[in-house]
């Protein structure tokens, strides 16, 4: 009998801690976050220095991609209306004084300029750059998880966008 009681309790807690951490990797894909949709104000923002697309870096990893148009204006970082990322913890919106970054090990040991935790995994989204950063010297963005240290996406910039 008590054999049948320990076995019961140990299904139920084995259970309760796979449904759990299940449910906390499942709730942001069937209850995924609103699409942002904030719109970049031109006078605040100045002539366009930089565009870049975000790519999936790493193709074997159906669940870090990215993909969509970044601007780069003066003081701000404009992520396109097709901007979207795979969602996650802890999300962060980097500039990384690198290009041609693939790997999170590319990221890890730079000094790059953190503009704040990412707002929503899809839609536009504006960020503010801090006075005083040589934009020439960030030749990328990358969404980065500051939980687990791992690259998303990352999108190289291009200095000499064509006029839109």
């Amino acid at each position: 009998m008590w054999r049948f009681i320990k076995g019961f309790f140990s299904g139920i807690l084995i259970g309760a801690v796979l449904g759990l951490g299940l449910g906390i990797f499942l709730f942001p894909y069937l209850f995924p976050p609103p699409e942002a949709q904030e719109t970049l104000a031109r006078e605040e923002s100045g002539a366009l220095v930089a565009k870049g697309t975000f790519i999936h870096a790493n193709p074997s990893d159906p669940v870090h991609y990215g993909k969509g148009e970044v601007s780069v204006y003066p003081s701000t970082v404009f992520l396109g209306k097709d901007f979207e990322v795979g969602p996650g913890p802890d999300y962060h919106v980097y500039l990384v004084p690198k290009g041609d970054i693939l790997s999170s090990e590319d990221v890890k040991d730079t000094m790059y300029v953190d503009l704040g935790r990412l707002r929503a995994f899809k839609g536009s989204q504006n960020y503010a750059i801090p006075a005083g950063v040589d934009l020439k010297a960030y030749p990328s963005v990358v969404i980065w998880c500051q939980q687990f240290g791992v690259l998303i996406s990352p999108a190289d910039l291009d200095f000499e966008p064509e006029a839109s």
